[in-house]
């Protein structure tokens, strides 16, 4: 044993003073930490996507009382109208000419997709109505609207 080797020896000797390690028994439960770990952040990271998933811009809806609510699938082709007459197509700008003949590619691919036209409640009706326009140019008749359910009062 070269010189070093045994005065590195010498020196675990000493930290230990002369105890004997113990050797660890074997652990038949399985470490579910690292598993609740992972879920966790999978879970943060859905609940951080899913808003994001649902298509179109945020704009500010009209309220009205009878309100059909129809679950996101995520199939809708959407055509927001903002309060500056801003046109988003899913969720990109677009140009107003060119919706028209976005519609009609969307709905070639995808023909049950349904239309949904969410104009913001400060954008003037002849924005909206410009839009739906367009979108019956493109030989489509059955267009949804967006709208907010108005949270009534019960009766006393």
């Amino acid at each position: 044993m070269p010189a070093s080797h045994f005065k590195l020896h010498k020196l675990r000797m000493k930290v230990r003073e002369g105890k004997t390690r113990k050797k660890s028994a074997v652990v038949g439960d399985i470490n579910v930490t690292p598993l609740v770990d992972v879920v966790l952040v999978l879970l943060i990271i859905f609940m951080v996507v899913t808003p994001m998933i649902a298509g179109g811009v945020a704009v500010d809806l009209p309220k009205t009382v009878n309100h059909f609510k129809k679950p996101d699938d995520g199939k809708d082709i959407i055509i927001s109208v903002t309060k500056d007459k801003v046109l988003y197509f899913m969720a990109n700008a677009i140009k107003k000419e060119d919706i028209t003949r976005r519609v009609e590619d969307e709905r070639r691919k995808h023909p049950e997709k349904t239309i949904f036209v969410k104009g913001d409640s400060r954008a003037t009706y002849g924005a909206v109505r410009e839009v739906m326009e367009l979108v019956h140019k493109a030989q489509i008749e059955d267009v949804m609207l967006g709208t907010e359910d108005v949270k009534q009062q019960p009766k006393k």
